[in-house]
């Protein structure tokens, strides 16, 4: 199905210039921009992946990761192709980077098709969902229309305008947040820090429930320094109860640094819990650091989780610690309560 895309404009020598990311690609007519998935098509700018579906699944939720959100539960997941940035070390590059094969489904189809597998939400996801934008905000209207959460799972880099546009169908996010260096984004990622930093903040100062992954890759995003001025950035923008995932690398795609050391992990996780009251491993199964939450006030257990098997233990109908009543930044809905 073909589809122009929004926010761009047309230059008088045939070009377009896509506004949808900070990288804002000057495109030739009959080219494509950066991401792969959106096209001047003789001075008109054409969203390529509209509706075009490469993955989905339904999955725990945790598996986005969300800790926080609707614990337990299952959300339809489905993406396309292509991205707005280029690293060398992504664990997705088959469709982030590529063209694979994919097939149509209408909003109100992928709304009915997670209606009909129960779940409680669609979550966009697998590439980069965010060149997705068109695509985003139908399939977004739809789910809230059904009843159904919308959920991101994204790089963050976006320009301000779109996400505007999109924010106000979002219920929850995790954003990839690679690095504090900005140079880390330009060296392995072809991008920028800033414009994912201000992706964050307005994400949350817009209501929605945010949580950060951090991919500590071998040698290059894994120095204390760095894992502290994440922490100490996510404390001051986004709050102390903002759950922070810390997430192993392993070698793929064009890069092949070892894995990520699990007493790496070990350190990060100490350095943020320092200050942030929700850290947590993943892509790791050794021991319990770093899997279950436990309430910030009274110590008890609240959701134990093994992989992506979750119990939740300790909750009250509201998400509150059903021991002590503190609120520990979850957000549940009747279906939680009711498998309680």
């Amino acid at each position: 199905m073909e589809k122009e895309a929004r926010f761009w404009v047309p230059r008088p020598d045939g070009r377009v210039v896509c506004q949808l990311c900070p990288h804002n690609c000057r495109i030739e007519s009959g080219k494509y921009g950066g991401c792969g998935a959106r096209f001047n098509d003789g001075g008109r700018l054409m969203a390529l992946s509209y509706g075009r579906i490469t993955s989905a699944a339904v999955d725990p939720v945790e598996k986005k990761p969300l800790y926080h959100f609707h614990p337990g539960e299952s959300i339809f997941s489905i993406g396309s192709f292509g991205c707005s940035l280029h690293c060398v070390f992504c664990q997705n590059y088959g469709i982030s980077q590529g063209r694979p094969p994919s097939q149509f489904a209408s909003p109100e189809e992928v709304a009915e098709t997670a209606v009909r597998h129960g779940s409680f939400a669609v979550a966009y996801t697998y590439n980069e969902p965010l060149i997705w934008m068109e695509y985003l905000i139908d399939a977004a209207t739809v789910a809230r229309a059904r009843g159904l959460k919308n959920v991101l799972v994204t790089n963050g880099f976006v320009n301000p305008e779109p996400l505007a546009a999109l924010l106000p169908l979002v219920d929850a996010a995790n954003v990839d947040l690679k690095s504090m260096d900005d140079s880390f984004y330009k060296r392995l990622c072809g991008a920028r820090l800033k414009p994912v930093l201000d992706a964050c903040a307005a994400m949350k100062r817009a209501g929605v429930h945010v949580e950060v992954t951090n991919l500590v890759v071998t040698g290059e995003n894994d120095s204390e320094r760095n894992f502290v001025e994440l922490r100490d950035w996510v404390v001051a923008e986004l709050g102390v109860d903002t759950p922070v995932h810390l997430s192993a690398y392993y070698p793929a795609y064009r890069f092949s640094a070892p894995p990520t050391p699990l007493p790496t992990l070990e350190t990060a996780y100490e350095v943020m819990r320092g200050k942030l009251h929700y850290v947590y491993l993943g892509n790791v199964r050794r021991g319990r650091k770093g899997h279950d939450t436990v309430c910030r006030d009274c110590g008890a257990l609240l959701v134990e989780r093994s992989g992506y098997s979750t119990r939740v233990v300790g909750l009250d109908g509201d998400g509150r610690c059903a021991a002590c009543g503190a609120d520990n930044n979850f957000v549940v809905g009747p279906l939680d309560s009711a498998r309680k």
